[in-house]
């Protein structure tokens, strides 16, 4: 392989973004959220106030909310709300799967609150850890791995509540969110969004303990991780605090555009049919291996693939930036020779294939 080799032109992707979040943004969202008269704005006010209602009405709709489930909006992404489920929603004791670094980090967060007990059920990356049926009010597991391209199925836990962590893969799966409590995300993935928010649908025993452990006196209560009173805003169209107005015009834009693309169905079809250009790409080359072994663990919006030491990755993937295309290393932690590719729905299924052709006209260098 040729250091210096860039593809030509003529076999480029349109657009080279393939990272796993940030992700690639569509040209209509920002062309809408130029002109948006929401900027500069208040968001106690009607104009903010009608995205974040547009936001939770298009999220119900894409997602069939069950009856009584609600759309809770906060600031700080999912990893605040690991630490909101810490004060909020896990009473005395949690059950845990962590196969990957998110679900791990979850964990840990977890498990440092003294008033709390944490039993983790723990896998290899690159497989699938399940929670385990020990005691507990609390199951949670992420549904998508995003550091390993790891996806769990959607299941109930043995315990009074189940949260999922969904940042990666909500948006490009068809669910049942009666199986789940708590169904959390970050918009900066399948939805096309920037960082800075979490999105959680939240059942009515999950509002419950919410409110029950708002009254607790055996943990403090810091205001930024009370998710009683970002429940209370958010059924008023509000976050507790200023949210990025821009984070909300982006998604806003892009849940209009998956609902009027097909919904779930048609954004899962579009990850799976890039995913699996990804998956049959490496099954093809004697240099390529799929990281995640069994195919029922592989997932749609994630695909990590391992390549021979002769190959590279840092150098590969320094080529391709060359090229404008860009953010294909696999995960910083996991330090293997490794490609990380993502599919979300945003993503053309053309530009997919013409990344696989990149990669074979520099690997060939």
């Amino acid at each position: 392989m040729n250091k210096r080799g860039i593809p030509p032109h003529s076999i480029r992707p349109l657009d080279g973004r393939f990272g796993a979040g940030p992700s690639l943004i569509r040209a209509a969202q920002l062309k809408k959220m130029s002109t948006a008269p929401q900027w500069g704005t208040s968001h106690r006010k009607a104009p903010v106030m009608d995205i974040v209602r547009s936001i939770q009405e298009g999220i119900s709709e894409l997602f069939s909310l069950p009856d009584s489930y609600e759309i809770v909006l906060g600031n700080g992404g999912a990893t605040a709300f690991w630490s909101i489920a810490t004060v909020s929603l896990i009473r005395q004791r949690a059950q845990m799967a962590a196969f990957g670094e998110f679900g791990s980090k979850f964990a840990a967060d977890a498990a440092s609150a003294p008033w709390l007990t944490v039993d983790v059920s723990e896998a290899p990356a690159g497989s699938v850890a399940f929670v385990n049926d020990g005691e507990g009010d609390v199951g949670a597991y992420p549904h998508n791995e995003t550091s390993t391209g790891a996806t769990s199925p959607l299941y109930r836990t043995a315990q009074e509540l189940t949260l999922v962590d969904a940042t990666s893969i909500a948006g490009a799966s068809v669910v049942d969110l009666s199986l789940v409590d708590a169904y959390y995300f970050s918009p900066q993935k399948c939805f096309g969004s920037d960082g800075g928010l979490w999105v959680a649908i939240l059942s009515p025993a999950a509002v419950e303990r919410a409110f029950h452990l708002a009254e607790a006196t055996d943990r403090p209560h810091p205001g930024f991780l009370d998710l009683k009173s970002a429940i209370v805003a958010s059924r008023k169209a509000q976050t507790v605090n200023t949210p990025a107005i821009g984070t909300l015009l982006l998604l806003n834009e892009q849940v209009q555009w998956m609902l009027s693309e097909g919904g779930l169905p048609a954004m899962a079809s579009r990850a799976q049919q890039g995913a699996s250009l990804i998956q049959a790409w490496a099954e093809n080359r004697d240099y390529a291996s799929l990281f995640v072994d069994n195919p029922q663990w592989r997932s749609p919006v994630i695909t990590t693939v391992d390549l021979d030491e002769s190959i590279p990755v840092t150098e590969l993937a320094s080529a391709l930036r060359d090229a404008g295309i860009v953010d294909i290393e696999g995960y910083r932690g996991l330090g293997r020779n490794q490609l990380r590719i993502a599919s979300f729905p945003s993503i053309a299924t053309d530009d997919i294939q013409a990344l696989l052709d990149c990669l074979d006209w520099v690997i060939g260098r």
